[in-house]
């Protein structure tokens, strides 16, 4: 993992400040996470963090090349959490093809942890991957596969049904 990034929108800043502490951990390590995969995938360019539904929210403004991530609590569940993606995708088809077993799948939205799990960080890495190059592969007409790896070293909109 790189530097701890700072986070510089102050409406995501306050967000992260409403958490409790041991959830705020969790969520600041998968938002560095979704930093540093976006820094080392070839074609995904600087991200733009932001509120979505007001969850912290994780956009390929400038490359459009991949799908909205965003990452939340899950308030009626002490100590889960976990990071979503559009439900108008084959994203969470396909992570579950390649990981069932590996983690908690919720719907076609979203990835789920609770706050003693061993996240395992490969293979989460390699879902926010997919995300982050989901429109950047389907205009290329491939298809992430388990083999496929982070090629770059660091040097959307989802419909109301989906939320």
């Amino acid at each position: 993992m790189s530097k701890h990034r700072n986070i510089e929108n102050a409406e995501v800043a306050a967000v992260f400040e409403t958490y409790p502490k041991d959830v705020k951990t969790k969520l600041l390590f998968l938002r560095q996470l979704i930093f540093d995969v976006a820094s080392e995938t070839d074609g995904v360019d600087e991200l733009e963090e932001t509120l979505k539904w007001g969850q912290p929210s994780y956009l390929t403004t400038k490359s459009k090349s991949g799908s909205l991530i965003r990452i939340d609590q899950i308030k009626s569940q002490a100590g889960k959490y976990a990071l979503y993606f559009h439900c108008q995708t084959t994203l969470l088809d396909t992570f579950q093809e390649m990981y069932r077993g590996k983690f908690e799948f919720r719907g076609n939205r979203s990835i789920v942890f609770s706050g003693e799990d061993a996240v395992p960080v490969n293979e989460l890495r390699h879902c926010i991957s997919m995300a982050l190059t989901y429109h950047l592969n389907k205009k290329r007409g491939t298809r992430t596969s388990a083999n496929t790896h982070i090629t770059r070293r660091s040097t959307g909109r989802a419909k109301a049904a989906c939320r």
